[in-house]
Formats: structure tokens, sequence, C-alpha cells
């Protein structure tokens, strides 16, 4: 069987993660007030939060298991970032 997390697959997925909180800020932002675009910013962000801590500890674990890739560090640090000011948003 192939191997389901490799470092391309977590560079691809902690990056599509810190890609979509960067568009939800922006919709925020510039209070941009689509219905379709509502519709899909409520169904995706309970996935996608709790996909962000997932993934940020399979990293970490694929880290200390295997070889330190730089792309996959480059793709931690904001995928961490994201998390820490996604959590803190909570208590706020």
């Amino acid at each position: 069987m192939k191997k389901l997390i490799t470092n391309r697959n977590l560079v691809i997925i902690n990056l599509t993660i810190v890609v979509y909180f960067i568009l939800i800020w922006l919709i925020n932002i510039y209070k941009i007030e689509a219905i379709l675009i509502g519709v899909f910013r409520e169904l995706l962000t309970l996935p996608f939060f709790i996909a962000q801590i997932v993934f940020l500890v399979l990293t970490i674990k694929h880290w200390i298991k295997h070889n330190k890739n730089l792309l996959v560090i480059i793709s931690t640090v904001p995928l961490t970032i994201c998390a820490i000011i996604t959590v803190s948003s909570f208590f706020n």
C-alpha cells in the first residue's frame, strides 16, 4: 500500500489549510456578504479547524520519525501561526 503521509502531501494540506483561513479573514475584512460564500464558510470552517490541529500534530510526528524536509518545515510555520491565531481568537 502506498504511503499516505508524504512530504508532498503534508506541504499541500498544510498550505491549503492556511490559505482557507486567510481567505476567511479576507472575507471578514472586506465584508463580503455573498450567500454562497457564507454557506461554504459555515460548512468548511469546523472541518478545517479540526484538520488544522490534526495535521499540525501529524506534521510534528512526521518530523520526529523522518528526515526534516525544508518544504515541510516552511509549510508548518504558517500552519502553526495560523493555529495559534485561530485558537487564541476564541479567548478574545
